[in-house]
Formats: structure tokens, sequence, C-alpha cells
């Protein structure tokens, strides 16, 4: 079962919140994605969410790149 320490990777506004709603937040929740970041996300690629950045294929094919080099 995976884990993640949650006030490592989300702005304290969103530390103590559930999980579907973090999904649902701003890109902005993520800690070190500014509100400017989440405009810009939104612009080039659609995204609004913390669950649609997870989504995208741009995200997706640079995680499994980085999982290919790590299994030399």
């Amino acid at each position: 079962m995976a884990s993640i320490d949650l006030d490592k990777v989300l702005d304290k506004a969103w530390a103590d919140k559930p999980l579907t709603e973090i999904l649902a937040a701003p890109v902005a929740a993520l800690k070190g994605v500014s509100d400017r970041d989440g405009e810009l996300l939104k612009e080039a690629f659609g995204v609004t969410t913390v669950a649609e950045l997870a989504e995208l294929k741009y995200v997706r094919w640079a995680q499994a790149l980085a999982a290919l080099d790590s299994a030399k």
C-alpha cells in the first residue's frame, strides 16, 4: 500500500482534507505550485485540479520514462 506525507506535498490549508477533496482541489493546493502556475497549466493543458494533473498524459509519459531509467 502506498503512503505519502501530506504535509510535504500539500499547502497547509489542504493537508487535513479528505483525499476526495484534495483530488478535486486546484493544482495550487500542491506545495510549490502557485496560483499563476495553475493558470498556466489550465492554459496549456486544460488542467484545473490535482486529479486532472495526475491523469495528464504527459505526466504519465514522463513517469514511465523515469521508471524505465530507474529499472537499469
